[in-house]
């Protein structure tokens, strides 16, 4: 019979993970927690997981902890999308069959305390099945095997983050039984600040409170937090973060967006990281994605030009893959219903699939002067609820498939919102649509990974349809 624990038995934890695991045995016993929260992110980039008894757990990390196969299942309203008691589960996978159990096993390099929850730490998992096979449907992995095919080119992607989002007082949280809808009703708030005095230090100070609590919270949680900004719009900010490598910026993302809710939530606010709040005045936000390839021997800035350009020919070519592939890569950018109402032209946000040199209405941006180290390109077209293993793989796939390619970006326009381009998807169902389709994202992903996500994709846009809106209201009904 073998023995050992589960990542022992299957081999899944490296030698440094072993260590790491081991010395946070030793912190989780020595350092008096009580609580440990096992999560992992999934389809939708949201964290699901469980809690355990800190000491129980901390000679047995290496078993990980076992969840449903459902919660792979599911949709942004918490449905299951597939039938489940069906063999199979509906994928043809008989792993899903009967809402089977997988294992989520903690990546002990992701350890910290949670400073807002006493005597609580934390720690990001991947998922496996029980015999030891990764779950294909794993967004994180995904991430991970682009980042190992630019690993095997000797490359490696350097990514920064920039993200707005909002912050309401909560005047009604909905917590009547009739409430309790699926999903739930939205509680009703008030805004912390009015807007349009766009980065006025009167305004960052009405809401320096949240900021600075914000602020120590997760520089304490070890994020690389850069500034902190009062966005153009009413309750809205921008928090910025110095750059990463690998999927440490996606990882980052994930941490930073759960606890700012969480630590919002426990002074009674509600922070969205909703691209289009349905609120009078607010504004949309978005996650700006910088990046750039590097030599990983070197550390050197492959987009960086030796001849005045703007970019080096890699550079050019990578641009030219994202231009290429923008509206399938939609689907990973921009997620949800919501997000499409975002692109609209003259609004700081792209419309369509174009480029230019520090111009922020191009869907690509390239950020610093000709010849910089710093230089690198910024992708405009993300909301904040982006899945952001997904929006990084998008990013690396499609860049390196027009390096591969050799692919011409075109000329940069100065004037991106009346340039003759490709519009960027109008909505949801079309950038579905654009994905499905993709041959591309179904050579470099799987049928079975596209198949998957388009399924859920779709099935959340149909209940968007079926639903009556207060526009056809307002249009249809007393006119017919």
């Amino acid at each position: 019979m073998s023995t050992g624990s589960f990542a022992e038995r299957h081999e899944l934890w490296t030698d440094d993970q072993r260590r790491q695991a081991a010395d946070v045995a030793k912190r989780i016993k020595g350092e008096g927690f009580t609580s440990l929260r096992l999560a992992f992110a999934d389809q939708h980039g949201v964290l699901r997981g469980k809690t355990l008894i800190a000491e129980a757990a901390a000679d047995k990390l290496g078993e990980g902890c076992a969840l449903t196969t459902t919660l792979l299942l599911k949709d942004t309203s918490h449905r299951t999308v597939f039938p489940v008691w069906m063999s199979g589960g509906g994928l043809d996978d008989d792993k899903l069959t009967g809402a089977a159990d997988f294992i989520m096993l903690p990546d002990p390099a992701t350890f910290c305390e949670l400073p807002w929850a006493p005597g609580t730490c934390w720690m990001l998992c991947d998922i496996y099945y029980p015999d030891g096979s990764p779950v294909p449907y794993s967004t994180r992995r995904i991430c991970q095997n682009a980042l190992g095919t630019l690993a095997g080119q000797g490359l490696s992607f350097l990514s920064g983050l920039e993200v707005e989002f909002h912050v309401f007082n909560i005047l009604d949280e909905k917590l009547e039984p009739a409430d309790a809808t699926h999903p739930g009703a939205p509680p009703e708030v008030e805004l912390m600040a009015q807007g349009y005095q766009y980065l006025t230090e009167t305004r960052y100070d009405e809401l320096e409170p949240i900021c600075e609590l914000l602020r120590a919270n997760l520089v304490s949680l070890g994020l690389p937090l850069h500034s902190m900004e009062v966005e153009f719009g009413p309750s809205q900010l921008e928090f910025t973060f110095g750059p990463q490598e690998g999927i440490a910026t996606a990882d980052t993302m994930m941490l930073f967006r759960s606890a700012v809710k969480q630590i919002c939530r426990r002074e009674g606010l509600l922070a969205t990281f909703m691209c289009r709040p349905a609120l009078e005045n607010v504004f949309s936000s978005g996650w700006h994605l910088h990046q750039s390839i590097l030599d990983a021997k070197t550390g050197n800035n492959l987009f960086q030009s030796a001849d005045g350009a703007m970019l080096s020919d890699m550079g050019r070519h990578f641009t030219g893959g994202l231009l290429t592939h923008a509206a399938a890569s939609s689907v990973f950018t921009t997620p949800t219903v919501n997000g499409y109402k975002r692109y609209q032209p003259h609004t700081l946000a792209p419309d369509r699939v174009s480029w230019g040199r520090d111009n922020r209405g191009s869907m690509i941006r390239v950020c610093g002067q000709p010849g910089e180290a710093a230089c690198h390109i910024e992708n405009r077209a993300g909301e904040p609820a982006a899945n952001p293993y997904l929006y990084l793989a998008s990013q690396i796939l499609s860049g390196m498939d027009g390096v591969t390619q050799n692919t011409d970006p075109g000329p940069p326009s100065d004037e991106p919102y009346s340039v003759e381009a490709d519009k960027l998807p109008a909505s949801l169902m079309d950038a579905v649509a654009a994905l499905k389709n993709s041959s591309f994202y179904r050579a470099s992903l799987g049928d079975e990974f596209v198949d998957y996500l388009v399924t859920i994709k779709q099935a959340e846009c149909a209940r968007f349809l079926s639903q009556v809106t207060d526009w056809e209201q307002r249009e249809y009904f007393q006119i017919f």
